[in-house]
């Protein structure tokens, strides 16, 4: 077992310690046990596991002011491979990957970085930037990141609303997150959503941590089970 110390609390990371064989014929290993939040570090207040997932969610009476996010406290994966169903009911939601924190200018359990976005119609699929660049990606589109830190869309992984329909809104979907070196891809069930290289020298990101989101606003409840990472020999640059 691995134990890590975060805000003067153990956290036990067993399932991230797991040896290679408990990995899956495509070298996938598990981050989430399916029966606690060992490794995972969120305000209690918010998240549970519930039925063999990780339920984060918020009420009128327990609301969250800010977005706020539960980590992933075992890893800082740079090139690597994360498969995640999930299932939304209302809001806002999302996976963040090589991301960071700021504690004293944001507070606890505030994470920055990429995000694959979980929103219903307009946003599911797309690449947001949490705290940074804002949209990187749109669904359906294929983007280069330059060094005034936007993206340009060159090019098209799929019509948006024919992406949408391979979506279940109301259902559990699996989320494929791939990033190797400066090139990112994000597909749900199977169908790529978008596909972006990172080429803003300044502000991309090679490496960080893995958390989940509570968006704050309206009464909220997302799940995720099967989380599964494979990580992968580090690249610096795709394209």
């Amino acid at each position: 077992l691995c134990f890590l110390m975060v805000s003067a609390v153990w956290l036990v990371c067993g399932v991230a310690a797991l040896p290679a064989a408990a990995a899956d014929q495509q070298g996938f290993r598990p981050i989430f046990d399916g029966k606690s939040l060992e490794g995972w570090d969120g305000n209690p207040a918010l998240w549970r596991v519930e039925n063999g997932a990780i339920v984060g969610e918020t009420t009128p009476d327990n609301p969250t002011k800010g977005n706020t996010f539960l980590v992933w406290r075992c890893g800082r994966p740079a090139d690597f491979e994360l498969k995640v169903e999930y299932r939304l009911r209302n809001h806002n939601s999302g996976i963040q990957f090589r991301s960071w924190e700021e504690p004293d200018k944001w507070g606890k359990w505030v994470i920055g970085g990429y995000q694959a976005d979980i929103d219903g119609e307009p946003f599911t699929g797309i690449l947001y930037g949490e705290k940074y660049r804002g949209i990187l990606a749109r669904r359906g589109q294929e983007t280069v990141i330059g060094d005034d830190h936007k993206p340009k869309v060159v090019g098209s992984v799929g019509d948006p609303a024919e992406l949408l329909e391979k979506i279940d809104l109301d259902g559990w979907n699996e989320y494929h997150i791939i990033a190797r070196g400066n090139h990112i891809t994000q597909s749900i069930n199977g169908h790529k959503m978008v596909d972006v290289t990172d080429n803003d020298k300044e502000m991309r990101r090679f490496e960080g941590l893995v958390a989940l989101q509570l968006h704050a606003g309206p009464p909220m409840k997302i799940e995720f089970r099967n989380l599964r990472l494979k990580e992968l020999e580090p690249v610096r640059e795709m394209k």
